[in-house]
């Protein structure tokens, strides 16, 4: 079985998902190499960095941008730029980007000792790295996240001549280069401190289990298990989606992954091409929110608020379920209405014969989740899954040429007990296991096809971490704009003001300022901006702190769905073979949950585990939770009923409403309105059912002679 999964591997390329702004692949010939290998470097450095942590954070941070400039650059003038000259430029732009950070590394001490009474070669090397993140960000994210970005960088030079509230006191050129491209206030701040120590190595993390094959583990349970439901083939991509959230945080990453097998799965199944594109969409950005391995959001908003990442996954659990629980519920609809089937069950494969085959893949991810809940932090829970990951793919080609079973087991327990020795004598340990199996593989059939695997995925994870990384380097120009001039306070102040008299329409500002943001830049940035001016203001509301932030998430979240600018729905389009629009659409449809969960939890904070209720007091605090989630429950399935325009058969438009009023009655927060809310769905839902079996009763006596 390992062999077979090692040789299928080094055998069948694995097609890679396009980089935002970048085609795949690194470009060929000598450039081309030259990329791929300092991909490898890129990663290998942050692999170093973080296994033993002895360089100071500051030059750990520049250097990971030096590195994202220079691999972002290279790959722009490998894969984009059209003549030789412009090649070129570009390589120049990436070596340029990459001696900021040498400039850091090397010049460490001095520029602590100067801070304040910068040289003028510093002024020069922090407006270099300032211009160079906005080129790249330009070029690799798109203008809306440049303009923004832009925008709040020119209010710090101007905004002394603004009216009032906006005016500020005036900052010189060499306080704003300072504060920007030194320190860690700007460019250099949480977000690329994050990005570096969480995100990077959780995003190789998914690389190597991606091509170790867990995609098609994913594939191949989902279809076994949910298949043969009705809606089969789509109820197959929101779990393969919801699966591949457990190692993959990106959404747009998910959708390109599996949204090639899912996608024209539901089209010749008999979706609609629109329906077919929604629900990838939609199921591929819940892996943001889907535990354990959550988006790299979560790993900000930890870092952030200063609490454990173990909080973030709680307060996500819940509303992860009901994401993707509406997610089955709304094709299970769609189905009936369409009247289309399951899958024949005797066409799909078994998913526990799959679990079987390719069991030694879920260790390292359980191994992760252990750590994660465990207490430590993730960027040692992220470390050790990977180097874990590491050692089972090395180690397959070695098990496969020892003979009889028995000793083949024998190995991998020797091998599992010196992996968990880390635990006790530290990542030591783990780095001579792993040294030994590469020059082992050296000398076994399979094994050095093994090596190239370990050594492309290297590669393309630190690829794969490009946007993410440029995102968080120049979100940072508007973090560092907030901190320097105070003009949150301006914005906070305004939502308290509504919030004292009104805490709705604080939130649907809030949710508003998301969606709009949403339009041009991705979920990252999104939340940093937000959260910055929105997450206070409701702290300052009462609403409790994760809640605020886990607000401003989902909205991040839906902004990716929503019309007229969906990124999600976009990279759905192509496959689906229709307009992002029309994808955009459905998708807004079955995001239900992600639309009205953050409303729910803001009143019932239950709903995220966080505060208690007056329920708790008298119940006890599981019934309270129980009861919020059995609210959530209720409610959004009478929403989705309504929506779709089905439930045990088609409704007409009374019916739909009266689904719809009920439904909205369970979200609202005032007195009474639950009680409404139970009784006007269970009368709704008894009074359907009937008429629907006497519909059915009356069919065969009509038509008797």
């Amino acid at each position: 079985m390992t062999q077979t999964l090692v040789e299928k591997e080094a055998a069948v390329e694995i097609e890679e998902a396009h980089t935002e702004g970048l085609p795949s692949g690194f470009g060929e010939g000598p450039m081309g190499r030259i990329a791929f290998w300092i991909a490898f470097c890129f990663s290998l450095f942050q692999l170093w960095t973080a296994a033993y942590g002895t360089m100071p954070s500051q030059v750990v941070r520049a250097m990971h941008v030096g590195f994202l400039l220079l691999l972002g650059f290279g790959l722009i003038g490998n894969l984009v730029a059209k003549t030789p000259a412009g090649r070129l430029w570009f390589w120049g732009l990436g070596l340029l980007g990459f001696s900021t950070g040498i400039y850091n590394w090397v010049f460490y001490e001095d520029l602590i000792l100067r801070s304040g009474f910068l040289t003028p070669v510093d002024l020069v090397v922090g407006s270099i790295v300032i211009v160079l993140v906005f080129e790249g960000a330009r070029r690799l994210m798109g203008l809306p996240l440049t303009i923004i970005s832009g925008i709040f960088l020119a209010y710090c030079f101007f905004g002394q001549y603004f009216p009032d509230p906006f005016v500020h006191r005036g900052y010189d050129f060499e306080q704003i280069i300072e504060h920007f491209g030194f320190g860690t206030e700007g460019i250099y701040g949480t977000p690329i401190y994050v990005s570096a120590a969480y995100i990077f190595i959780f995003v190789v993390f998914a690389s190597f289990l991606e091509r170790g094959g867990m995609l098609g583990l994913f594939n191949d349970f989902a279809l076994g298990l949910v298949g043969s439901w009705k809606g089969g083939p789509a109820q197959v991509c929101v779990m393969s989606s919801a699966l591949m959230g457990t190692i993959s945080g990106s959404g747009v990453a998910n959708v390109v992954a599996s949204g090639q097998f899912t996608i024209p799965l539901m089209k010749r199944f008999g979706f609609r091409s629109a329906f077919a594109g929604g629900v990838e969409a939609t199921s591929s950005m819940g892996g943001q929110i889907m535990p354990p391995v959550m988006g790299a959001v979560a790993f900000i908003m930890a870092e952030t608020l200063n609490v454990p990442y173990a909080d973030i996954v709680k307060a996500a659990l819940i509303p992860a379920i009901l994401y993707f629980g509406v997610c089955f519920w709304m094709v299970y609809l769609e189905a009936g209405k369409a009247g289309l089937a399951g899958l024949a069950k005797a066409d799909l494969p078994n998913p526990w014969a799959a679990v079987k085959e390719h069991w030694p893949l879920i260790l390292p991810l359980a191994a992760l989740v252990y750590l994660l809940f465990a207490g430590y932090t993730p960027i040692f829970a992220g470390t050790m899954g990977l180097a874990l990951v590491v050692v089972l793919l090395l180690g397959m080609p070695l098990a496969a040429r020892i003979g009889p079973l028995a000793f083949r087991i024998v190995f991998w327990l020797a091998i599992g007990f010196a992996a968990s020795a880390f635990l006790k004598f530290g990542v030591n340990i783990l780095v001579f296991i792993i040294l030994g199996m590469i020059a082992a593989c050296f000398f076994v059939r399979g094994g050095r096809d093994t090596l190239v695997i370990c050594r492309d995925a290297m590669a393309e994870g630190a690829k794969n971490a490009l946007p993410v990384g440029i995102a968080c380097a120049i979100v940072g120009i508007v973090i560092g704009t907030l901190t320097l001039t105070g003009i949150a306070s301006t914005f906070i102040g305004a939502i308290i003001r509504i919030g004292e008299e009104h805490l709705f329409l604080s939130l649907v500002l809030t949710m508003i300022t998301c969606l709009i943001l949403g339009m041009g830049i991705p979920t990252i940035p999104n939340y940093i901006i937000t959260s910055s001016l929105a997450g206070p203001a409701l702290l300052e509301l009462g609403v409790p702190l994760i809640v605020s932030h886990m607000f401003v998430f989902y909205f991040g979240i839906m902004a990716d769905l929503t019309p007229p600018v969906a990124l999600a729905c976009f990279a759905a389009a192509p496959m689906a073979k229709t307009s992002g629009l029309k994808i955009s659409i459905e998708a807004t449809k079955l995001a239900t949950a992600g639309f009205v969960v953050p409303f729910m939890a803001v009143y019932a904070p239950a709903l995220m585990l966080q505060d208690a209720g007056p329920i708790a007091e008298a119940w006890g605090y599981p019934v309270e939770v129980a009861y919020v989630f059995f609210k959530a429950c209720f409610g959004i399935g009478l929403w989705g009923a309504a929506v779709v325009g089905y439930l045990f058969a088609r409704l007409n438009l009374l019916e739909r409403a009266v689904a719809l009023v009920a439904g909205a009655c369970m979200v609202l927060a005032l007195p009474l309105t639950d009680e409404i809310g139970f009784a006007l769905g269970f009368a709704f839902i008894a009074y359907h059912y009937v008429m629907v079996r006497r519909a059915k009763t009356a069919g065969p006596l009509a038509g008797a002679p």
